[in-house]
This record gives C-alpha cells, sequence and structure tokens, in this order.
C-alpha cells in the first residue's frame, strides 16, 4: 500500500491539473449571455448617425465572459462594457472567436480610440486614456462609418 504523504502528493498533483478545467467549466454557458439587456447605442461620425442594438455587460461576471465563445455577432449589433468611474481598460481575445473593433469611450461620451481585437489572441488592446465604456463592434464596422478620435457615442443605461 502506498504511503499517506504519496497519496497526498498525487492527488495535490490531480486537483493541480484538473483546476484550468474547472475554471473553464465555470464560465457561464453562452446562453446565459442571451439574457443580456439590449440598449440602443448611437454612434455619431461625418457619415451621420449610426444605431447599434447593444448588449449590456453590466456587472463584472458579464464583462469577464463579454462576447467569449460567440460565433456569430449581427451587422448593427454591439456589446456595451460601461464602467461605474472612467478608468484605464485592456481587453484580451481570449476565447473570442470573432474577429472586433474595440471603441474606447471617454466620459464626454467621445471616441479615445479604437483597438483591433485578433480573436484568441491574449495580447491586449488599451485605452488611450481614462474610459467610460468599451463598445465592441464587429471588425471593420469603425472604419465602414468612419468611426474616429472624437466621433460621439452616445446610450442611456437602465
Amino acid at each position: 500500500m502506498a504511503e499517506p504523504r504519496s497519496l497526498i502528493r498525487v492527488a495535490s498533483l490531480l486537483l493541480l491539473l484538473a483546476l484550468p478545467l474547472t475554471a473553464a467549466q465555470a464560465l457561464p454557458p453562452a446562453a446565459a449571455q442571451a439574457e443580456l439587456a439590449r440598449i440602443d447605442v448611437v454612434v455619431t461620425t461625418a457619415s451621420g448617425r449610426h444605431h447599434y442594438a447593444a448588449e449590456l455587460a453590466a456587472t463584472p461576471e458579464q464583462q469577464e465572459y463579454g462576447l467569449m465563445f460567440r460565433t456569430r455577432m449581427g451587422a448593427k449589433q454591439a456589446m456595451l462594457f460601461p464602467f461605474a468611474l472612467p478608468r484605464p481598460a485592456s481587453f484580451w481575445m481570449a476565447n473570442t472567436v470573432l474577429p472586433l473593433d474595440l471603441v474606447f469611450v471617454g466620459a464626454d461620451g467621445r471616441v479615445q480610440n479604437v483597438g483591433k481585437g485578433i480573436p484568441q489572441s491574449r495580447e491586449l488592446v488599451s485605452s488611450d486614456d481614462a474610459a467610460a465604456a468599451v463598445l465592441e463592434l464587429n471588425a471593420g464596422e469603425a472604419a465602414r462609418i468612419g468611426i474616429r478620435k472624437g466621433s460621439r457615442v452616445a446610450y442611456t443605461l437602465p
């Protein structure tokens, strides 16, 4: 029979190996994200006013999960990540299969910068300054409608 210390070591090793699987399984299922509130977000650029039906990632858990594992997002859909207080913001795209534009919005409702989210990447995409929100759009949408630094993003939180 094996020594108790050996059994404890083996059990500890197995537990450590299982932790990443357990953490991945603890993520909310994609169906839970379907329950997010939706709000109208209006982006004003030189080409006009552009309306998006944005899912609202309001809680820390919703913001952590974001668009992970989603395989599609409609043409006029988005996800909005509002922050209680403006802060420097950085996102990565691990477990996100959609290529995205990340629009960093200041407390004044103006675009600070637009970052490119590369699917499955752990490379950080960051705000240039303290952001009040981040709007995620399908990749290429920011260029299509002409979102630039200073463009206006308007929304009303529930």
